[in-house]
């Protein structure tokens, strides 16, 4: 049977931080992450949950299973990280079953990309990132804790601000992911390379967006809607076959099912 630790944190290490401070219920022998343990030649900085599995109170000898915690300055951090990375887990589920049904065999996709949430952290109490994915990538808002997404209208349109100047998000609600907001930043993706080409733009991306010098270089509202308008005009005159055929339409393929209203989706794969 694997021991697990007893306390407040329910033996789970994703419940705890690095930084919180472990007491023996024994001895009550303190685990101070900040300053390690000389008996066992554990270096000064290492987190509770990264101590061996064979590891013991230096005082006692109890195991790990007999430690609770004591303080942890970090836990609220810990949770809030936890409930980012629930969150875009769900968002890259979704994304991952569309790319698996439906859009494998579209001509516009880059299939060297893989569908993964960057750099997701709260901005106004609410989770925003990058999304990459094999035919998009876009900046995404999630709703905050306890805030209900489910009733937005997909398709339409909102101004946000941030420094660097104010960007038109999308709305769209999907089973899994909920409701959320997204912002287009590259559709299609053939102009990267790999997957790590993507992540470190989308990675720059949420650096620049805070950035108050950018703010002057470019109306980013305008010029997504305008490259939105004309891509959309160009494919509407050229491809006509998708419409009946059950295939993603160049619309719904520009904007990665986000900006589409239910005319545009991509129809559903038979059997789905």
């Amino acid at each position: 049977m694997t021991a697990r630790f007893e306390g407040s944190y329910g033996g789970r290490d994703d419940r705890i931080s690095p930084a919180a401070v472990m007491e023996c219920k024994i001895c009550w022998t303190v685990y101070d992450p900040a300053e390690g343990d000389d008996f066992r030649q554990v270096l000064p900085g290492t987190p509770f949950a990264a101590l061996p599995e064979d590891w013991t109170c230096p005082t006692c000898d109890a195991p790990k299973a007999q430690f609770m915690v004591k303080d942890d300055p970090g836990a609220t951090e810990a949770a809030t990280a936890a409930w980012i990375a629930d969150r875009t887990a769900a968002l890259e589920a979704e994304f991952r079953e569309i790319w698996h049904s439906k859009m494998r065999d579209v001509p516009l996709v880059n299939a060297s990309l893989h569908v993964e949430a960057v750099g997701f952290a709260l901005y106004e109490g609410r989770p925003l990132g990058v999304l990459v994915a094999p035919w998009f990538m876009n900046l995404i808002l999630l709703p905050a804790e306890g805030e209900d997404w489910s009733g937005l209208t997909a398709g339409a349109k909102e101004s946000l601000c941030f420094p660097s100047g104010d960007y038109e998000f999308i709305h769209n609600v999907r089973p899994m992911a909920g409701g959320y907001k997204a912002c287009s930043l590259f559709s299609p993706m053939n102009d990267f390379a790999s997957q790590l080409q993507a992540v470190e733009v989308a990675r720059a991306v949420m650096v620049e967006l805070f950035k108050a010098e950018n703010r002057a270089e470019t109306d980013r509202a305008a010029d997504i809607r305008a490259a939105r308008e004309t891509d959309l005009a160009d494919a509407e005159a050229a491809e006509g076959e998708a419409s009946g055929t059950g295939a993603p339409t160049r619309r719904a393929v520009i904007s990665g099912g986000l900006a589409a209203g239910a005319e545009d989706r991509p129809a559903e794969a038979p059997g789905a």
